[in-house]
């Protein structure tokens, strides 16, 4: 006596939903963040009594480690040409003055590529639109494997750019990968000085919480003295996603 496929297949099918999870949480299909994959079974039809060879493959998560290396303070470099977006997490230069906050300009450069001057991301204000979204500020572009990416920005007062400061020199600009634990001068996650807009990127153990292809670049731009207060690499955060070709 034969038995239908489906009843050959049921237990791959419960299988595969354990495995399988929405393809849509995943940050791209060349790089999901949980184990995705497909269970097949051979034959479809079998005799009762038989088995059928269950075949697995199994896509593990990748990280972004495998792609760039991230040196410290502030430079990554991939190691196979990607594909690269980035997003402006918040800019958090400010005054307060009479109960009036003051949302200073704000800008966000890079270099890639091999090239020697600064190329600005984006150029604008905390309450910018695309900033309170956090969308996204530089389409996908290729960046070349080998080729180091360099990190800056600075804030415009009193009709002037003030210092850049950049991730070639000093210890201003910082990056990190999911996982990381936050520099000591980023306040905690329960800390009233943590900014609105780096809380959903941060768990309570102090920790980077971003995708498995995600690298997070802080800045201060407004101090030098890491035991002042107001040192607290909060002025400028981007958010780089890469992907694989």
């Amino acid at each position: 006596m034969k038995t239908s496929q489906w009843a050959a297949l049921s237990a791959a099918v419960v299988a595969m939903c354990a495995l399988v999870s929405n393809r849509a949480s995943a940050q791209s299909s060349t790089s999901p963040s949980i184990p995705i994959g497909s269970l097949t079974a051979f034959p479809t039809i079998v005799q009762t009594g038989t088995k059928p060879t269950l075949t697995w493959n199994i896509n593990y998560p990748s990280i972004v480690e495998n792609f760039v290396t991230v040196t410290p303070p502030a430079t990554v470099t991939p190691k196979q040409t990607l594909t690269c977006e980035i997003r402006i997490l918040g800019l958090g230069v400010t005054s307060f003055s009479n109960g009036v906050i003051t949302y200073y300009r704000t800008r966000g450069q890079m270099r890639w590529n091999g090239a020697t001057s600064w190329t600005t991301i984006y150029d604008g204000r905390q309450t910018d639109t695309i900033v309170q979204q956090q969308g996204i500020v530089r389409s996908a572009f290729t960046v070349n494997a080998n080729q180091p990416m360099y990190f800056a920005g600075q804030y415009f007062n009193n009709s002037a750019w003030q210092t850049l400061y950049t991730s070639l020199s000093g210890d201003n600009v910082r990056t990190l990968v999911n996982g990381a634990t936050c520099p000591s001068n980023v306040p905690d996650y329960n800390a009233p000085s943590l900014e609105q807009f780096l809380k959903p990127y941060l768990d309570s153990s102090k920790k980077v919480r971003i995708g498995p292809m995600d690298v997070i670049v802080f800045m201060e731009l407004t101090h030098t003295d890491k035991t002042n207060v107001g040192y607290d690499l909060q002025d400028l955060a981007m958010l780089l996603t890469f992907k694989r070709l």
